[in-house]
């Protein structure tokens, strides 16, 4: 049997199987099993109301997730999966609350993975899979990083890791709610607001620097949508470039061992023996690919200080900084 097969045949037993997709690696369990549920949950320290995303083998496996699915849900998917795209849509009445965090809503993907594809097809069904670390941590993507990050839980409740390499985004999905008139992004991602608008040639609502939540409940609309996530242990701060050299300083003077991660053109400071310097992309996506590999990088030197120079305040970079603000107000938790 190989390692698909035996992935698949894990999951219908219930079992928790954490895979890779194109964005981060995912922890994943049979959508329509609450035992197999509970234990995503458990593995993760994740609170009960928080909604997971299903990923699906394909388009046409909709219809047994979600009802009422409007026309620019099908343009989106067509256009869209497989890839970095999440959209909320009414629930079908056979959906798990679990799955749901109790809404009326469920989110659904299908993952540009071969992996993840492979698996889902041969599971034949939707898998439900948030991320593959602790609750409020940052996303890995690697498996290493799972292994990393689940620790004891890979040995009491994480039956298998498939192994797919890095993951070529490396920042989770942009999630559009489809449940109104005007989609309505809920997180960024890598397929931004003016591809959406091309794509549907209609508005879409950019609304995600807003705290998602129910408002009647309190509880959240989607995943990562706190205010604190993708959190490292060492404190993270922001900083604008021509702040950095003086923020190095400070924290060199109270004999500290500082993180950096800016641009080429940094100052003289970085050559200092308590610094340890990562050179910022100009370029997303790649900015994207490595940040979370970087956070865990400066988190394993046992650093005091994480410095991030700003990335451009643009749309082109607004899931990059969407990831590093959150970061930034989760971060120093050792």
């Amino acid at each position: 049997m190989n390692d698909i097969a035996r992935a698949a045949q894990l999951l219908h037993a219930g079992e928790l199987v954490a895979f890779p997709t194109e964005t981060v690696y995912g922890l994943g369990a049979d959508a329509h099993n609450p035992i197999a549920l509970e234990k995503i949950f458990a593995a993760k320290g994740r609170p009960a109301d928080h909604p997971l995303i299903v990923h699906l083998p394909d388009a046409s496996h909709l219809g047994d997730w979600a009802i009422d699915i409007p026309a620019a849900a099908h343009t989106l998917a067509a256009a869209c999966w497989p890839g970095p795209l999440t959209l909320i849509l009414k629930r079908h009445p056979s959906v798990p609350d679990l799955v749901t965090g109790g809404q009326n809503t469920v989110g659904v993907r299908v993952p540009n993975h071969p992996v993840a594809l492979a698996l889902l097809r041969e599971f034949g069904s939707g898998i439900a899979a948030p991320s593959a670390n602790k609750f409020g941590r940052i996303s890995p993507t690697t498996a290493a990083h799972v292994k990393e990050e689940l620790g004891e839980s890979l040995e009491t409740s994480v039956a298998m890791i498939l192994d797919g390499g890095a993951c070529a985004v490396g920042i989770e999905s942009t999630i559009v709610d489809m449940t109104s008139a005007t989609p309505r992004i809920l997180r960024p991602g890598a397929i931004s607001a003016n591809t959406l608008r091309q794509l549907l040639h209609a508005p879409v609502h950019d609304s995600h620097a807003a705290q998602q939540t129910d408002n009647a409940m309190h509880i959240p609309r989607v995943s990562g949508s706190l205010a604190a996530h993708y959190a490292p242990r060492t404190s993270l701060q922001l900083c604008a470039v021509e702040s950095l050299p003086a923020a190095i300083a400070a924290a060199l003077q109270q004999g500290q061992r500082v993180a950096v991660l800016a641009p080429e053109l940094s100052p003289p400071l970085l050559a200092n023996q308590h610094v340890i310097r990562r050179i910022a992309s100009a370029d997303f996506s790649q900015f994207a690919h490595d940040l979370y590999a970087t956070l865990r990088e400066f988190d394993a030197a046992d650093c005091d200080l994480i410095l991030v120079t700003t990335p451009p305040d643009n749309e082109a970079w607004r899931a990059v900084n969407d990831r590093l603000h959150r970061a930034a107000t989760g971060s120093g938790n050792k």
